[in-house]
């Protein structure tokens, strides 16, 4: 028996090369991959796309855990506006050529103008769009990432957190809408991740792997907004949570999905030790999920 109710991968945000990359890492061991865009589909044909990626991963019992689209799609002043809007509707068209049934991305915002600013535009996108979705059988998940923004300005992203998730929830109350969840992006607001995790894990649809580290005494003799850098992203196994617990919660909130690590961001294992962290992530959270032993008959 595989461990097909939490797979551990990776993000494979290539472009046209997306299959090629995939094929050079699957042996690693990576289980599912999130094929990811930056606000524009770049001119890939998904259905392309998907032929060249399921060849890739046939026999290797990996699969296609979501595509996601990062953009702005709800303020028309926005870079990439119309393509990213363009994105959300292609994707969730294209996921069950992927053989997948998540779509993942921004909420998008009204640049600069407090989170309840966007609510309006976030209802008449989206709406519409969980309604595509549904009659597909796809849902659609946030990401909790903050774009440098707050409560009262910012750009990209209105999911920053449970303040903000309340009230999307309640503007848009339909089962196949919910969160792209990581430690990473609360631990860097100060918030502690695991209470968060138990009260929202039913919303959670897909983890990104994804850490941090706090050093507490710049935070001490510093505050959080002087010149000595507090707070930084980590790959799995290099920071401050424990995946363990993290999992755990997982599965007793009854989660069924993927943890894709998120790399490029880690400030040691980057650039020529890109892979080696990411593998050493893949090993540490799969240590962490525990291999699968089949109970006596």
């Amino acid at each position: 028996m595989s461990q097909d109710n939490i797979r551990i991968g990776t993000m494979a945000g290539k472009g046209g090369a997306t299959a090629e990359y995939i094929r050079q890492i699957i042996p690693h061991g990576f289980e599912s991959f999130q094929i990811n865009f930056w606000q524009t589909l770049d001119g890939v044909n998904l259905a392309a796309l998907a032929r060249k990626v399921k060849d890739v991963i046939a026999d290797s019992g990996a699969v296609v855990s979501s595509l996601g689209i990062y953009g702005n799609p709800l303020d028309r002043n926005a870079e990439n506006y119309e393509l990213t809007r363009k994105a959300w509707r292609k994707m969730i068209d294209a996921a069950g050529l992927f053989d997948c049934d998540l779509v993942c991305g921004f909420t998008g915002r009204i640049t600069d103008k407090p989170i309840p600013d966007s609510l309006p535009a976030y209802k008449r996108f989206f709406g519409p769009l969980a309604k595509r979705a549904a009659d597909k059988g796809v849902r659609i998940a946030f990401e909790n990432c903050q774009m440098g923004g707050d409560w009262n300005r910012g750009g990209y992203n209105i999911a920053h957190g449970p303040d903000a998730w309340e009230r999307m929830f309640d503007a848009l109350p339909v089962d196949n809408i919910g969160l792209e969840w990581e430690p990473c992006h609360q631990m860097v607001e100060l918030i502690d991740p695991m209470p968060q995790l138990r009260r929202w894990v039913g919303k959670i649809f897909h983890v990104h792997g994804k850490d941090a580290t706090i050093y507490w005494d710049v935070v001490r003799r510093h505050g959080i907004a002087g010149a000595e850098q507090f707070a930084f992203h980590r790959t799995p196994g290099f920071g401050d949570s424990n995946w363990t617990d993290i999992i755990s919660e997982l599965r007793r909130g009854g989660f069924v999905g993927s943890i894709d690590i998120e790399g490029w961001h880690d400030p040691v294992y980057r650039d020529e030790l890109e892979m080696t962290g990411q593998v050493a992530a893949l090993n540490y959270l799969k240590r962490c999920r525990g291999d699968f032993v089949p109970n006596p008959k």
